[in-house]
């Protein structure tokens, strides 16, 4: 069993983290910390049993800790990353990996050079949204895709850290960082460039921007738009996918985390009225397709992570390429200064 530490108790520590850590098998929750003395006790209630932290300095000097889980605000990542590396500990990152390529490069250096791994929490590889476009893709129902536009478009200020824009790193660095992991893994060619704007307003007191449209380029001229807001009364599909045989309209989101935060993930069903919709020429005669959702699930993240460290399985969200999701969000920061595209 992988003694594993979650540190910080807000939403992701107490609804994501600690809760799918204690599905995995071969890994044993075995400590929270949280600086916060309410956050604390309601682990401790929650999680009877575990040990109960306030710093990650006691964390690490545990010598009973294997793993550690971080749950923190975004710039906090990199530096508690590599203490906790340097401390012969595995290490898992909320995602955003960090709020740099530089930063990246770092925590990858610390995990090579302390023989243990490093990955970050993209469990929305197991989006049932995300595949069953792949799904589609592969069935070859939309020929060769050329535009993949998402969104997420929402009425109301975030709380807390993630709408104060040192900690958090902006408007981009949250949903968006699974969208730029899911481009980079239904695009095969490299990025040719980089476009993003940001909109700032003054509807809400924060500093992260309000709506941004990050625009992703390839060497074989697919184009991936990436939209994010929440000042938007009015909705976008989720997937909006083009091919030169046909395309697919996806709505709602991935119906996971409500059952997650009951504290039953498995219950996740989904209203089929948001199943995927596609119009496809791909088989010589037009045909309209309504196509059930493929059902993934979040547990499969720390279930990989466990039969890495106990089984010597392979690694699936690999440090390595939450570097290059890293190396977009350079470029994109640099292009929404300049107002200019940024070459890759």
């Amino acid at each position: 069993m992988i003694n594993t530490a979650v540190i910080g108790y807000g939403y992701a520590g107490r609804c994501f983290h600690a809760y799918l850590v204690g599905l995995a098998d071969g890994l044993n929750l075995y400590a929270i910390a949280s600086r916060n003395a309410e956050r604390r006790e309601a682990a401790a209630e929650a999680h009877p049993g575990t040990k109960n932290y306030e710093t990650i300095d006691q964390v690490i000097e545990d010598s009973h800790v294997d793993l550690v889980v971080f749950a923190t605000p975004h710039d906090t990542h990199a530096e508690l990353a590599i203490q906790a590396m340097d401390a012969g500990k595995h290490v898992v990152t909320d995602k955003i990996m960090c709020m740099s390529a530089a930063e990246a490069d770092a925590m990858i250096e610390a995990s090579q050079r302390n023989d243990v791994l490093l990955s970050v929490f993209h469990n929305r590889r197991w989006d049932w949204d995300y595949l069953t476009v792949r799904k589609i893709i592969a069935d070859g129902l939309l020929g060769v895709p050329y535009l993949f536009q998402v969104a997420i478009m929402r009425y109301g200020p975030p709380r807390g850290w993630r709408g104060v824009k040192k900690q958090s790193g902006g408007l981009l660095y949250d949903w968006p960082a699974h969208f730029v992991d899911q481009a980079l893994q239904l695009v095969s060619a490299p990025v040719k460039t980089v476009f993003c704007d940001i909109h700032y307003g003054t509807r809400w007191d924060i500093d992260i921007g309000n709506y941004a449209n990050l625009l992703i380029t390839f060497e074989n001229d697919v184009r991936y738009q990436i939209e994010i807001s929440n000042l938007a009364k009015v909705e976008k599909p989720r997937w909006y996918v083009l091919g030169d045989f046909g395309g697919l309209v996806k709505c709602g989101l991935d119906p996971q985390e409500r059952p997650m935060v009951a504290r039953n993930i498995d219950a996740a069903e989904e209203d089929p009225a948001n199943y995927a919709k596609v119009w496809t020429e791909a088989a010589g005669e037009q045909r309209e397709l309504v196509v059930e959702s493929v059902r993934g699930s979040w547990k499969s993240y720390y279930q990989n992570i466990s039969d890495v460290l106990n089984k010597g399985a392979e690694l699936i969200v690999k440090p390595e390429e939450v570097r290059q999701v890293m190396l977009v969000y350079d470029a994109a920061m640099c292009s929404s200064e300049t107002g200019e595209a940024v070459q890759f």
